[in-house]
């Protein structure tokens, strides 16, 4: 795990972490000599667990003999974990995109399904969509006194808007309409869509520039060119409960709030996006979560891509003994596929 520690004490750490994530319970040397891979005798791991005391890597409780992982303890577990991982692909293949218009279900579906599968609270963010381009502006008739707009984005993702209708519209001023807005914002990016782009189309759409001004607002929107108002899917949050280190009462209070507000969870996306490593998966540990109240908690984090510019976080939150391992593979094999899904539409 690093080059401090040597291969026996590596062993010693990991058997202690893996037995504290299951039992929750301070790990004494004697369960630890049941390891098959540690042919070491209890005194030798009682040395062992000392040194590795010493050093940081665990902690003893004041009412216990046992020992359980310090927050250094599971960043040298968490960071090793990492580096061995390879992204794979397989899981969740039911949840590849085929109708992006229904992108929030399938992110809601994710959040859901990811939270059975690991047991754990889940969040998961809508992509921003800033940098990306508008592909094509469809008007159509849905009633007399009302149209729909379609407005696809690059990564074919499509939004739906219902425009109302003081007075009905003829086929012809539709098509006139469409033309008028495909021609000035076909392949234009969004952050360019500006005020005086906006005014110049209201005024070349004459009596229908209420129809223009809808579109344009129902762009603005779907894109969410203002990354403060990042939307924040949860799930899984009563799975808090299970692990009795977080189901204390007002600890709970705090962390279901913490979910149901949203704002600093959207906060700690942002920071995450700005600081990804290589692998696309960050991981926070106890006080390295920038959220005060969720510092007895452990948070990993996945970003994934929608095509060109479009891009959002997966996150897994749960008690700092969570299982690492199968965390940080279901991250990977689903950021996999939220990756590939819509880039094989394009």
């Amino acid at each position: 795990m690093d080059d401090v520690l040597d291969e026996r004490k590596k062993k010693i750490l990991k058997a202690i972490i893996k037995t504290y994530m299951e039992t929750g319970e301070p790990v004494g040397s004697r369960t630890i000599s049941k390891y098959p891979d540690l042919n070491v005798s209890s005194a030798t791991i009682r040395n062992e667990m000392s040194d590795l005391t010493d050093m940081g890597y665990i902690v003893q409780p004041h009412t216990s003999a046992g020992r359980i992982p310090s927050d250094k303890g599971y960043r040298l577990y968490v960071d090793e974990l990492t580096r061995e991982k390879e992204s794979e692909i397989a899981e969740i293949r039911e949840m590849m995109i085929e109708n992006t218009d229904k992108m929030d279900k399938v992110l809601k579906k994710v959040a859901k399904v990811l939270a059975a599968n690991t047991n754990y609270a889940t969040m998961i963010t809508v992509p921003q969509y800033s940098g990306s381009r508008l592909k094509f502006v469809q008007l159509s008739r849905v009633s007399e006194h009302q149209l729909i707009a379609v407005v696809v984005c690059e990564g074919n993702v499509i939004r739906n808007q219902i425009i109302d209708l003081d007075e009905e519209m003829d086929d012809q001023t539709i098509l006139k309409l469409n033309l008028l807005l495909n021609t000035n914002l076909n392949g234009v990016p969004i952050q360019d869509i500006n005020l005086g782009m906006i005014a110049r189309l209201k005024e070349q759409a004459g009596t229908h520039s209420g129809v223009v001004a809808t579109v344009l607002d129902a762009v603005a929107a779907t894109i969410q060119v203002d990354e403060e108002d990042l939307e924040v899917y949860t799930s899984g949050t009563t799975n808090i409960f299970k692990y009795p280190e977080l189901a204390d009462k007002s600890r709970a209070s705090e962390l279901i709030s913490t979910f149901e507000d949203k704002k600093e969870l959207a906060d700690m996306v942002r920071e995450s996006m700005g600081d990804q490593e290589s692998t696309g998966v960050q991981v926070y540990i106890g006080d390295e979560v920038p959220i005060q109240t969720m510092k007895d908690c452990s948070v990993v984090t996945a970003s994934y891509e929608l095509g060109n510019g479009m891009h959002g976080t997966i996150g897994i939150i749960g008690p700092k003994r969570m299982d690492y391992e199968n965390v940080v593979d279901s991250l990977k094999k689903l950021k996999v596929h939220l990756d590939e899904a819509v880039n094989k539409k394009t």
